[in-house]
């Protein structure tokens, strides 16, 4: 029965997979139609250099005046962007599907290894993205999202699926379930951080091009926030994300003292653990307190979140320690 339940998370995992691909295609498509829009517009704007002297000034700075402000932003949302958000959403209830039934078999919460561990942090990064919804339109970010997904799950399953075993005794706590929870869902707010700091990066980019009067590539671009706008969201979900991170050490320090009779033991996860937190809370200080606005923001978010992921990967497959065991 146990194996039956493993083989159809497998399955489950699998299709998960195959869907969020065309999930991808599909948004690839929306932004390419994006930018097939922008190009009349932009294209419209040379002609009018060709007007009277006394007002082609004018007429130029109106026509550049809303890619600049990103008022069309505000676009309706094309065919292609509809399928590939709701493709997503069934993505995400196979991805859910797996996660669960590898628990169910394993009888226990799926936390227990990198591979259980990657797939509720996958998990999470399509919840909070799908959730976001019903706040604030981020459906631009599905490419990134879905991108990621098929990406975490495939090097996931090539390289960290191991077969059901027993949980070791350090482990087997409660306060595995709650350090692992909190993680997790630091890990989904700090991935949409990521994004959105990325696409912050490129509209400071095309902005700039903008003002100079160069020509932009990524034409999609106008169609989306303005860069000050990603800025904002990226900084709100990543101090959603350090909140939760902060959990994270706490749970993980009363965990360690439980297991190994102490909270701190400069173990090599538990450093870069730590270290992660440094940074994060350096990019939220720094953009509060120090006036850290624009590129210098993005980029630091963009060097918080590599730690995250290198944290995940190489201390984990490449340093040995306490941690080695359980992967997390």
């Amino acid at each position: 029965m146990l194996e039956s339940l493993e083989h159809y998370s497998t399955l489950s995992l699998y299709s998960a997979m195959a869907v969020y691909a065309i999930a991808f295609v599909f948004f690839a498509v929306d932004l390419a139609n994006r930018s097939a829009g922008v190009a009349p517009a932009q294209a419209a704007a040379p002609a009018s250099a060709t007007s009277a002297a006394g007002g082609s000034t004018l007429t130029i700075a109106r026509a550049k005046a809303p890619a600049a402000t990103n008022e069309a932003s505000s676009a309706p949302r094309s065919r292609a962007l509809r399928i590939g958000f709701a493709l997503t959403v069934v993505g995400f209830v196979f991805h859910a599907a797996a996660t669960v039934l590898r628990g169910i078999a394993a009888e226990r919460v799926p936390f227990a290894n990198m591979y259980e561990f990657s797939l509720t942090a996958t998990l999470s990064i399509v919840a909070i993205y799908l959730l976001m919804q019903f706040f604030v339109d981020l459906r631009f970010l599905g490419v990134l999202i879905t991108g990621l997904a098929v990406l975490f799950l495939g090097v996931t399953k090539v390289n960290y699926y191991v077969d059901i075993v027993p949980l070791p005794p350090a482990l087997d706590s409660y306060w595995l379930v709650l350090h692992i929870l909190v993680a997790v869902l630091s890990v989904g707010f700090l991935t949409i951080s990521f994004g959105l700091s990325v696409m912050q990066l490129l509209q400071t980019r095309r902005e700039n091009q903008v003002k100079a009067g160069q020509a932009t590539g990524l034409r999609f671009m106008s169609t989306l926030p303005s860069a000050v706008r990603l800025e904002d969201s990226a900084y709100r979900m990543a101090i959603i994300g350090f909140v939760f991170w902060s959990f994270t050490l706490i749970a993980g320090s009363i965990w360690a003292e439980r297991a190994w009779s102490r909270y701190w033991g400069w173990d090599t996860k538990e450093v870069w653990t730590f270290v992660i937190w440094v940074l994060y809370a350096g990019f939220i200080h720094a953009r509060a307190t120090r006036g850290w606005r624009g590129t210098r923001s993005a980029w630091l978010s963009v060097v918080a979140y590599s730690a995250v992921i290198f944290n995940y990967t190489i201390v984990n497959v490449f340093f040995k320690g306490l941690h080695a065991y359980s992967g997390l």
